[in-house]
């Protein structure tokens, strides 16, 4: 499901999403996770903000064995990826909306090119 450029993911689907061309956020969140539920309209709101930047959502207690493949450990973890090869990830309990901005102003430039998950490019 895509809502305001946010797509959901499962399983089945998550790697094809986060394989495309330019930069995905993956959000892995729990809906009994604090933080997770706090930063959620904040990570809602990112393509709004950085434009070339698209974010999959995962739902980790649904996604348990996508969690397991991918290390994911604790709530909320962010994984950033460029082309579809992991560029970093970022995970802490306390996290914070300006934590998260500093870090993803490390990698996502502005006038970086993106496609969106799922859209074909010519």
């Amino acid at each position: 499901m895509t809502t305001n450029g946010v797509i959901e993911a499962e399983r089945e689907t998550y790697h094809d999403l986060v394989g495309k061309s330019g930069w995905i956020l993956a959000d892995f969140w729990g809906p009994r996770c604090e933080p997770c539920v706090r930063l959620s309209p904040y990570v809602k709101s990112l393509p709004e903000q950085i434009p070339n930047l698209h974010v999959v959502t995962v739902e980790a207690p649904r996604n348990r064995r996508l969690c397991i493949d991918l290390k994911v450990m604790g709530l909320p973890t962010f994984i950033l990826y460029r082309d579809g090869e992991e560029m970093s990830r970022l995970s802490a309990s306390q996290l914070t909306k300006s934590q998260l901005d500093r870090w993803l102003a490390e990698f996502v430039e502005p006038g970086d090119s993106a496609t969106v998950p799922g859209e074909e490019t010519a």
